[in-house]
């Protein structure tokens, strides 16, 4: 059905096109006159078709043919494909299966690699060929032209260095021959600059240096020429060193010099013992420089600072000072005498103290004395006691330890170590013992040992493990003071440990108190001495240099000489890492004022037990209400029972008074006599009841109490004013002319708080409430009849 529709539909579609063809050339009948060209026409377009219908036809057919050709030829090359690979597979079995290609790998190893070593060789001998011709041309310009010699040996140090350089990302390989290429270029140089110097040793023999030369000749041209061509030769050195570089010509000039100080220092003369140091060597270094620095200075000076400007050794005083250079040149000799001092003194601690301190005096007298800077022109020149401490700091530190150690026991024990000093400072001042004293002396003389040390690890390490060990160690005896204080005076204390009978003697008395204020003393003075440090330059700059130090440094472990964070900040302040001011001594000043602070409290305890015991019989007596009409107020005398009260208040206040400054006794016994003015106004004031004559005789007790105050602390008394202005109040008459009576002063008081307050001020009473007059005034036996 479906090819025969699709049929019909071919057969219909042309005749419907041909239909619209003919109606479109047929339209009209003269169109019939033209059927034959009209046919003609039509014939001639079918030929044209026919002929292109050929043509894509046989076009179609090749296409077909190659196609299958390519087709076929595709299918053959698989067809090859898969017969090779499959031979190849069945080849790799074979070859798998068989020894020959290890065999013959292993053949060729043996000649690769000695392939490669010839290569290598042959570099080898390159290089070396190089090497050696550099060497020989670098000698073959000595000595008349050490600036053309400079040349092939700076290309022979370029490639030693660069060598180096490359060893490290091969593996340390070749270490031979960089080696061998570094002890050319040494060799080298050391032979260069020997060349060299043995030009000028020459030269000055003929003069006979330095016997023969006066230090105010002038050096004649031959000698400037050969001074300058050896600093011409040694000039990349200078430049290019990152340590100081001691001048060559210099070196050679002084050669006389070092040899003169060996047979002098270091030989078997007496000068050359431990002890002659200071003495001998010292003084005779330091003159042979001061002989000779105007001859250097006046002849060299001109030669040497064109040379360098314009260079970074430009600024650097041991190449533009002939003197600082010739300084350079002869340390290396008394580093050597130092350095065998050094060894003798690890055997005697002792010896090496005094060693160092003699040290930093003779490397703070090259600096002021010849502005010594030793190459560096910012900080100066660490100097050789520097160069000892990175050595042997660790035992010269325990040296200074043990010693001040020593010291401070000897001091401890001492027989009047825990006598108060009252000689030590004028009246008005705090009295420190003589141990205290000196402790402070003790510690500054630590200080003065580690003053001139140049290195922070070292200052701090002698702060903390010397300075703070002693304090730490006083602070604990004092601690122990006071807790032995507390413990033979307290009853439960002396029950549980048991107390000695020396012991509670040794409280009976002012003896309690005189310990307090041994332990207050001495407290204060380390706490002012402390202060006064903390304010000084040196201590200021430690201080200044740890702060900085701390923000420095990322490991808070290892923030300064092997101590952590917290180890420095517990030592020193708490402020050590804030931008607050601070001092270095701020937490041992804390415990100690700690110390202090307590050691007041107690003697003020001391003094209140004191005075209480002494009132107690004062505090019984029941006479305050007797009637005596007869008898005059100022006639009285004291109270029997007072004497004694008086009497230890004297004394109390005889003793403190040249212990104790100003500003602390009047403190300690304002608090006291608030105590004792407590005890009085509980005890009798409000206890009692008085009498007119009771009354007056109270009043003049105080008055008694309140003179004897003041004749030891101006207007101390003011401390008992409430209880002066109550037995004010509790002594008014009976009867007066014109003033206050008993009798109206008591009917306006009891009226109301207003009317109270004005007669208060009537009296000029102003510490008491209108509460506690009431209660006066109910004391007196008139007001309860």
């Amino acid at each position: 059905m479906d090819s025969l529709t699709l049929s019909r539909a071919q057969s219909l579609e042309p005749d419907i096109r041909l239909e619209d063809y003919l109606d479109d050339k047929l339209q009209s009948t003269t169109d019939l006159d033209n059927l034959d060209s009209f046919l003609a026409n039509i014939e001639v377009q079918r030929s044209q078709l026919q002929a292109q219908l050929d043509d894509a036809t046989q076009e179609l057919e090749e296409v077909r043919r190659s196609a299958e050709d390519r087709q076929g030829g595709l299918i053959r090359q698989i067809d090859e494909f898969q017969e090779l690979q499959h031979s190849i597979d069945t080849r790799l079995q074979i070859i798998a299966a068989s020894d020959a290609p290890d065999d013959a790998i292993r053949r060729l190893e043996g000649p690769m690699k000695q392939l490669q070593r010839v290569e290598l060789a042959y570099q080898y001998v390159s290089l070396l060929q190089d090497v050696e011709n550099m060497r020989l041309e670098a000698r073959s310009h000595l000595p008349d032209s050490p600036k053309a010699a400079l040349q092939p040996y700076s290309r022979l140090k370029q490639l030693s260095v660069r060598l180096r350089e490359l060893q490290g990302p091969a593996d340390e390989a070749a270490g031979h021959l960089v080696n061998h290429v570094e002890r050319i270029t040494e060799n080298l140089w050391d032979e260069m600059k020997k060349t060299m110097s043995q030009e000028m040793e020459t030269l000055l023999k003929k003069r006979n240096w330095p016997h023969d030369v006066d230090v105010t000749a002038e050096m004649d041209e031959e000698w400037l020429q050969c001074f300058e061509k050896l600093i011409d030769l040694q000039m990349p050195e200078i430049i290019y060193s990152d340590q100081a570089v001691s001048l060559l010509p210099i070196d050679v000039m002084v050669k006389p010099f070092v040899q003169w100080f060996r047979f002098q220092f270091m030989g078997d003369n007496p000068t050359s013992t431990p002890q002659a140091f200071a003495t001998f060597c010292v003084p005779g270094f330091i003159q042979l420089i001061e002989k000779w620095e105007d001859f250097f200075r006046e002849n060299l000076g001109h030669s040497l600072k064109p040379r360098f400007e314009g260079t970074t050794a430009a600024d650097q005083s041991i190449y533009v000072d002939p003197a600082c250079a010739l300084v350079t040149s002869l340390l290396p000799v008394m580093r050597q005498k130092v350095e065998a001092l050094v060894q003798h003194g690890l055997k005697n601690p002792q010896y090496l103290s005094s060693l160092m301190d003699q040290l930093m005096t003779f490397d703070e007298t090259l600096r002021t004395r010849f502005d010594y800077d030793g190459g560096d022109s910012q900080n100066g020149w660490s100097g050789l006691a520097s160069e000892i401490l990175d050595k042997h700091f660790r035992d010269w530190l325990q040296a200074e330890k043990d010693f001040a150690l020593e010291r401070f026991r000897t001091i401890i024990n001492s027989a009047d170590a825990r006598n108060i000093d009252y000689d030590y400072s004028g009246p008005g001042k705090m009295k420190p013992t003589y141990g205290a004293v000196r402790v402070t002396d003790l510690l500054k003389s630590v200080t003065a040992s580690y003053q001139r040390v140049r290195r922070l690890p070292h200052k701090t390490r002698f702060l903390i493990d010397i300075q703070q060990e002693i304090l730490d160690q006083y602070h604990a005896r004092l601690v122990d003071s006071l807790e032995a204080y507390a413990t033979l005076t307290s009853s439960v204390a002396r029950t549980l440990q048991g107390v000695s009978k020396e012991q509670l003697a040794a409280l009976e008395g002012t003896g309690g108190m005189e310990t307090l204020c041994k332990v207050l003393g001495s407290a204060d003075h380390i706490i002012n001495t402390l202060k006064a440090w903390g304010n000084e330059h040196f201590f200021m700059l430690l201080w200044e240099e740890l702060k900085t130090r701390v923000r420095q440094v990322d490991d808070q472990t290892n923030v300064v000489g092997g101590m952590s964070y917290d180890q420095v900040k517990d030592r020193t302040s708490s402020e050590i890492d804030s931008i607050a001011n601070g001092s270095i001594f701020d937490e041992t000043v804390k415990f100690y004022s700690k110390r202090r602070e307590r050691a007041q409290a107690f003697l003020v305890d001391a003094l209140a037990e004191s005075h209480q015991s002494a009132f107690r019989p004062y505090l019984s007596k029941a006479q305050w209400s007797i009637v005596n009409v007869d008898s005059d107020p100022s006639q009285y005398s004291i109270t029997a029972e007072l004497d004694e009260p008086l009497r230890i208040l004297k004394r109390n206040l005889t003793f403190l008074e040249p212990a104790l400054s100003t500003t602390v006794y009047r403190k300690v016994w304002r608090d006291a006599l608030e105590r004792l003015q407590e005890m009085l106004w509980s005890g009798i004031l409000l206890r009692h009841s008085f009498t007119t004559i009771g009354a007056n005789q109270f009043v003049r007790d105080l008055q008694a109490i309140c003179s004897l105050i003041d004749r030891h602390i101006p207007d101390g008394s003011i401390a008992l004013t409430q209880l002066q202005e109550g037995a004010l109040l509790l002594s008014l008459p009976l009867d007066r002319d014109g003033g206050l009576t008993l009798k109206l002063a008591s009917d306006r008081i009891f009226t109301d708080n207003s009317e109270a307050r004005k007669v208060l001020e009537e009296l000029d009473i102003e510490t008491l409430e209108p509460a506690n007059a009431r209660r006066i005034l109910q004391c007196r036996v008139e007001n309860s009849v």
